[in-house]
């Protein structure tokens, strides 16, 4: 791991001047848009790398009338609004399961929407688990 350091103010690369605009503290790093690191000025993302820090899994099992209804369909639909990754798929047992991990709050606003989208009144019963994110779902998938 790198030592990097916060830098306060105007960071300069060449002739270049750049305010330091965000600040936020992820554990190890302080970031913010510009650093310092042997005297170089590196800029790094703190947008991704702040959102990798806080992302997590929503786990839910729908039951109702879930299954026929196009409601992996509208899932998938309703997911391309919002930053995260995931799959939707039926159950043999008549529930449908959805996996999703981006940011917390961006997967409560996604689980509500599902709600509001027309879907609500096909659940009867939403299951939900709140898990550390594993990081292995690419883009939001109908499987099965």
């Amino acid at each position: 791991m790198l030592p990097i350091t916060k830098l306060a103010g105007i960071a300069r690369s060449g002739t270049k001047q750049n305010r330091c605009t965000s600040k936020r503290n992820y554990g190890f790093i302080s970031a913010c848009d510009w650093v310092q690191y042997d005297g170089l000025f590196l800029q790094i993302d703190v947008g991704v790398y702040g959102q990798q820090m806080n992302r997590c899994r929503l786990h839910v099992f729908y039951s109702g009338r879930v299954q026929g209804v196009g409601f992996r369909y509208t899932v998938k639909e309703v997911a391309t609004g919002f930053e995260v990754t995931g799959l939707v798929r039926n159950l043999l047992d008549g529930r449908v399961e959805l996996v999703a991990e981006g940011a917390r709050p961006e997967l409560e606003a996604f689980q509500q929407a599902i709600r509001d989208s027309g879907l609500g009144c096909f659940i009867r019963h939403e299951e939900t688990h709140w898990e550390p994110a594993e990081g292995n779902l690419r883009g939001f998938q109908i499987v099965g």
